[in-house]
């Protein structure tokens, strides 16, 4: 019986025995489309990008897109309702609107503002659905701006 395991291991061996076990099919690809609804990005990121029924949407902070693109004026109530203007305005141009955003992460220059951020964000989803959300203090956001809010939206 044994001499028979060993003539088997062996004969296994000789043949290649991984070639007898099944190969797993390769895992399929999620399509991935880079989105520019505004046309060419000035800086290095795309203002979304879309996995399979997911849109990641690029970190907006309250800049006036009509204007010389500084971040508004206001503190920190005008800034937040500027940033969700302008998330507002990404998803609409990718044919999208803010009740298909599932998870937000808001990034704060100071947290003690936390409450007044609150105020305005949640004027712009519908209750008791409001997304899934992580907000955290940074040490710095671009442009000086005291939020900056990165979104995920379910596509439809």
């Amino acid at each position: 019986m044994r001499l028979l395991r060993l003539s088997l291991l062996v004969t296994a061996a000789a043949l290649g025995g991984c070639h007898l076990r099944p190969t797993p099919a390769p895992a399929p690809t999620p399509d991935v489309a880079f989105l520019h609804p505004f046309g060419a990005p000035v800086r290095p990121f795309s203002p979304a990008v879309r996995v399979g029924n997911l849109v990641f949407l690029a970190g907006q902070i309250g800049t006036d897109p009509s204007a010389t693109g500084a971040v508004v004026s206001g503190g920190i109530e005008a800034e937040t309702r500027q940033t969700l203007e302008n998330t507002k305005r990404v998803l609409a141009a990718i044919g999208l609107s803010m009740d298909r955003v599932v998870k937000c992460t808001v990034f704060m220059a100071d947290m003690k503002e936390w409450d007044a951020m609150n105020a305005v964000y949640r004027t712009y989803f519908s209750a008791p659905n409001y997304p899934a959300r992580s907000a955290l203090g940074v040490n710095g956001l671009a442009l000086n701006a005291r939020v900056e809010i990165e979104c995920i939206a379910a596509a439809q």
